[in-house]
């Protein structure tokens, strides 16, 4: 062999070497991989096999109320490419994933009712088995009936075949004992006789909400802290003022209605956010004055049926001005994300008299997430992976707020350090500055607000990802 046919096969060999070194370290930083997940019903219980493609490290199995779920954590673990969640079988009416946190794999069984878990490993290697037995819950099955008390339902008195809305509180992680869920609802605009705007490529402005609701609720659940209640979940026709209603009656956090603008031009496009006006605050504070004495409503918790007219005004007028203050800072952190995936239509939150935010107690924004008029924007309404983006931004935007403004008692009070935070950027601070400062990595923070550089700007706000544990 030749000396220059000796050096071509050692820088071969090199970079054979070098390839195989970068292989092992993907595979490696990949973790457990879940390759399959299958479902089996049998007269006692429901069995969930997970195949792995090696032994699971410490594991977490939590149930959920109102609705039955069963939450099964598992550090360290992502889903292996091409895997698909299982048909729903016996006690399992759907299977949900996500991941709440870097580097954790969280699995959602939707449940037809309470279960007892039990768990077992079988197998070792890439022969590895997590076995997950359901067994009813005969005690919880015999305190439903003995109980007196209903459920809240988002369908309130209107009809339709919507999903039951648990009480605010019901639901909370075991981790945080005491820390209640919130409750976000998200309502799809128009449904059933009114379709809303038509696109020129034919789309349904009611299609596209409905798309986008539902992508939107997944996303909230899968955010630790919160849970989703969509006002509908079909193709049905609901009031404008029972739909805030509905999010009352599920004593609803937030309410967000999601909807994809029309007008006259087909250039005007972009995203844009809407919170109440002045002008329909005064008009539905109107309304409950006048019609306090034929209701026992609560606004703000409180009763105005039995208040001397000047004092229910009052109070009205303070929860509708906490409830505006809380809508227009929400708004602005939805906005804010909303900027990663396009354009904006407007730079700023605007305000207008939309009856679907009127409610006097419960914080409201309208979402719309694009112009159903502007082809381009109609092209990517109707693609699935954009829908799934909007969603993210938008739980995204939701978590940030409520990580920055956590509500006594809640999830994201008692986990200061895990909830979502965003920080603006003061004179004199850098970007390794302020990642020291929150106990997370430059690369994390880059990566949470995708920059390529390291420059920040003075009032740069900054979402800082959640510190690790």
């Amino acid at each position: 062999m030749s000396r220059a046919a000796a050096l071509n096969w050692t820088r071969w060999l090199h970079l054979a070497v070098l390839i195989a070194g970068l292989a092992y370290a993907a595979f490696a930083h990949a973790g457990t991989q879940l390759a399959q997940l299958r479902l089996s019903a049998g007269d006692e219980s429901t069995r969930a096999e997970l195949q792995l493609d090696a032994a699971p490290g410490e594991y977490k199995v939590f149930s959920l109320a109102n609705p039955d779920r069963l939450v099964l954590d598992l550090p360290g673990t992502a889903l292996a490419a091409g895997f698909r969640a299982p048909a729903p079988n016996g006690r399992v009416i759907g299977v949900r994933t996500g991941s709440p946190e870097a580097g954790k794999l969280r699995i959602v069984f939707d449940l037809a009712g309470a279960v007892k878990p039990r768990t077992r490993v079988e197998g070792a290697g890439r022969e590895s088995r997590l076995v997950l037995e359901m067994f009813r819950d005969e005690a919880a099955v015999a305190s439903s009936v003995a109980s007196s008390s209903p459920r809240a339902s988002a369908a309130g008195a209107s009809g339709g075949a919507e999903p039951a809305a648990a009480p605010r509180g019901a639901g909370a992680p075991p981790a945080t004992s005491g820390a209640r869920e919130l409750i976000i609802a998200i309502d799809a605009g128009h449904g059933g006789r009114d379709p809303g705007a038509i696109g020129g490529g034919g789309t349904y402005e009611k299609t596209v909400t409905l798309k986008v609701a539902r992508e939107l609720a997944a996303e909230i659940d899968r955010h630790p802290g919160m849970r989703a209640v969509l006002i509908r979940d079909s193709d049905v026709f609901i009031p404008l003022g029972a739909r805030y209603q509905k999010a009352r009656d599920a004593q609803a956090d937030l309410f967000i209605s999601v909807h994809a603008d029309a007008a006259q031009s087909r250039q005007a496009n972009g995203a844009s956010v809407f919170v109440l006006s002045t002008r329909g605050a005064s008009s539905e504070a109107a309304r409950f004055l006048a019609d306090r004495e034929n209701n026992a409503d609560l606004v703000g918790g409180v009763s105005l049926e039995d208040k001397d007219r000047s004092l229910a005004a009052v109070l009205l007028d303070l929860s509708q001005s906490a409830t505006m203050r809380v809508s227009d800072e929400a708004a602005n952190h939805v906005l804010d994300e909303l900027r990663s995936v396009g354009k904006t239509h407007k730079p700023q939150v605007e305000r207008a008299n939309f009856w679907v935010l009127r409610s006097p107690d419960v914080p409201s924004m309208l979402v719309e997430t694009g112009f159903i008029t502007n082809a381009a924007d109609e092209r990517k309404l109707n693609d699935p992976n954009f829908r799934r983006r909007l969603a993210e931004v938008i739980a995204r935007g939701v978590g940030d707020y409520f990580g920055s403004q956590p509500p006594p008692g809640t999830w994201f009070a008692a986990n200061p350090s895990r909830g979502s935070r965003q920080h603006v950027v003061a004179r004199g601070e850098t970007l390794g500055l302020i990642a020291a400062r929150h106990g997370v990595s430059v690369n994390q923070i880059r990566s949470a607000n995708d920059k390529r550089d390291d420059v920040v700007r003075v009032g740069e706000r900054l979402r800082i990802p959640a510190a690790p544990e």
